[in-house]
């Protein structure tokens, strides 16, 4: 490919649904398929480094062989949301910042996953002068959206409101990838009721210690933009 890259925003239903595991699984078989895939995130908290971090894992496990500063410009070592943990350490995610990073990666890059910050909702910096959620960085770069959700228990609830929101935001979404899919009644019954009530294709169920994603690459390489 030549130019500027294609890019995909993963965000979730929230904090610790596997978000960072699935988005690893989708750059790892990008790779593999000999895709020039990279990775990017705006801010990540609650990480005492960048290779020991969210990023570190996703560049690590797919062998991306990114630089460290590459992958995230903003680092709080604060495991609280992005917007406090700046407020805490007085480094405000500064929007520019984000884009400059964002543009040195489509340059290297044929696809970017760029991966969101908890659930869609979350503040990325929000005082009395700047308020950035992450559907205006999503905007920002005109990306489409996977949502990571748990198969279980009140998967329902949280999926269909993070598919409203965005949809109510006017943010495109390809489609939903739940996590730690064990089966049974209740779960498939899950799969079903998202489908109908979102209209949202459920693109792939990942069981606890899967190392691979079944989607095909060439169904990813169509969700990028």
């Amino acid at each position: 490919m030549n130019g500027r890259a294609k890019g995909l925003f993963i965000t979730a239903t929230g904090t610790d649904v596997g978000k960072t595991y699935v988005t690893g699984l989708i750059v790892k078989k990008m790779r593999m398929a000999g895709l020039n895939c990279g990775y990017y995130k705006a801010a990540i908290s609650g990480a005492d480094s960048i290779k020991e971090s969210d990023a570190g894992y996703v560049n690590k496990f797919a062998d991306i062989g990114q630089s460290d500063e590459s992958l995230v410009p903003y680092l709080y070592k604060e495991a609280v949301s992005p917007h406090l943990a700046a407020r805490i350490e007085n480094n405000p995610v500064e929007m520019s910042v984000v884009e400059n990073g964002f543009n040195k990666n489509a340059q290297e890059f044929d696809y970017l996953t760029m991966e969101g910050s908890g659930g869609i909702i979350c503040p990325i910096r929000y005082d009395s002068s700047t308020k950035i959620f992450l559907q205006d960085i999503i905007k920002r770069f005109n990306l489409p959206s996977i949502i990571v959700a748990d198969a279980g228990l009140g998967t329902i609830n949280t999926v269909v409101l993070t598919a409203a929101y965005m949809k109510n935001h006017l943010l495109p979404i390809k489609g939903i990838i739940l996590n730690n899919y064990a089966g049974g009644i209740m779960q498939n019954d899950n799969i079903k009721m998202i489908e109908a009530i979102t209209g949202l294709e459920v693109l792939a169920l990942i069981k606890h210690g899967d190392k691979e994603l079944s989607i095909t690459p060439e169904k990813l390489a169509s969700f990028y933009n």
